[in-house]
């Protein structure tokens, strides 16, 4: 059985984890990536800039959309302390990212936008994400083993870091992925 509108949908977005999530839904697609500087005014509030974002990355795509077609474009950040915690630089980045979130609780924000040539609607997504205190050994072995240096806050909720290191979380877990999907489950029924 298809639970989807019939549409020719478009991921635009090199995350192997949101393919994962959206193959794992059960939709066909396609992937389209262009490269998109992803600045923001400052003045947006956390949940705004992954939306925002999200939207940029649709206007890149719009001139080339087909009928028929359905373009998911999607953006994730990790917030603490009032500040937005991006993808590390390199491993020392990555580790000193870890030591910022060990013992404390921040949100992972996801934005997604669905457009089509006659409709565009966008949505966000909040969790909440506690970790424990990660021991110095602890940071080290996940940031060498798995190497999180393409993902916001330097960690993947689904990796060793993950097992170990999260206590509590309230909210979406594939949010925290990069995916809210039965968040995108419900708007692309609506759409």
């Amino acid at each position: 059985m298809n639970w989807f509108p019939k549409y020719n949908y478009i991921l635009a977005s090199k995350s192997p984890r949101r393919q994962q999530l959206l193959r794992s839904l059960g939709i066909e697609f396609q992937v389209r990536i262009k490269e998109v500087d992803e600045i923001y005014p400052e003045d947006l509030l956390p949940t705004e800039i992954p939306v925002y974002l999200a939207e940029l990355k649709a206007r890149s795509f719009l001139p080339e959309l087909k009928n028929g077609e359905l373009l998911i474009t999607a953006d994730t950040i990790v917030f603490l302390d009032n500040m937005v915690i991006g993808k590390p630089q390199d491993r020392e980045d990555a580790e000193n990212l870890l030591r910022k979130l060990s013992g404390k609780e921040h949100q992972v924000i996801s934005g997604v936008c669905l457009s089509s040539l006659s409709k565009q609607i966008s949505f966000h997504a909040v969790t909440n994400v506690q970790f424990k205190h990660l021991s110095e050994l602890e940071i080290n072995f996940y940031v060498q083993s798995c190497r999180p240096f393409d993902k916001a806050g330097a960690y993947g909720i689904q990796e060793w870091i993950g097992y170990i290191g999260i206590s509590h979380i309230e909210g979406s877990f594939y949010n925290v992925m990069g995916l809210p999907v039965q968040k995108l489950y419900e708007e692309i029924q609506k759409f």
